[in-house]
């Protein structure tokens, strides 16, 4: 049973293929968002990018909950940087990431899309600037944004059933 971490920039579709993958498994999922702070949360919906300091206390949360939970877990959570994505697996030492990558346009249309979200659009361009490719770390798959969903799930679950989590780099087509 693995314990995965859905990972990128605010439109990637984190959290599609977080519920996707879940599905497919049998786990349940977890929408880390719902772990931020309210002051983290409030400041998000005005429109101020979160500092290290605002993401250390959610990231302890998302960090102890999949350690306490038994048996597989699907979450979906940005985990921009290494220093994160370490924090996190500082509580669950085998955790496997799957990094959705995308680019600037693409997920700026995608947040802009939608409604009643607590990410705006004007904050897109920061995760980017935060954002520190998990590529070449340990237990990491990467997978396109543009990839259908069905693809990415195909992909992680054909990269799961072969556990090859030690692989340097893995890479779907778009």
């Amino acid at each position: 049973m693995a314990k995965i971490v859905v990972m990128g920039v605010a439109g990637s579709g984190k959290s599609l293929l977080a519920e996707s993958l879940a599905k497919r498994l049998g786990y349940p999922m977890v929408e880390g968002d719902d772990y931020h702070l309210p002051a983290s949360q409030e400041k998000m919906r005005a429109g101020v990018a979160l500092e290290d300091s605002d993401r250390e206390p959610w990231l302890a949360r998302v960090g102890e909950l999949m350690a306490a939970h038994e048996g597989g877990i699907v979450v979906a959570c940005s985990a921009l940087k290494r220093k994160y994505r370490d924090q996190l697996r500082s509580h669950v030492p085998d955790l496997k990431f799957v990094y959705i990558e995308i680019d600037v346009h693409t997920a700026a249309r995608r947040v802009g899309s939608r409604s009643g979200h607590l990410f705006p659009t004007s904050l897109v361009t920061s995760q980017f600037v935060a954002l520190e490719s998990p590529v070449g770390e340990p237990g990491v798959l990467e997978v396109s944004a543009l990839a259908t969903p069905q693809a990415q799930v195909d992909a992680v679950a054909q990269w799961l059933a072969a556990d090859r989590s030690e692989s340097p780099r893995t890479k779907t087509p778009a």
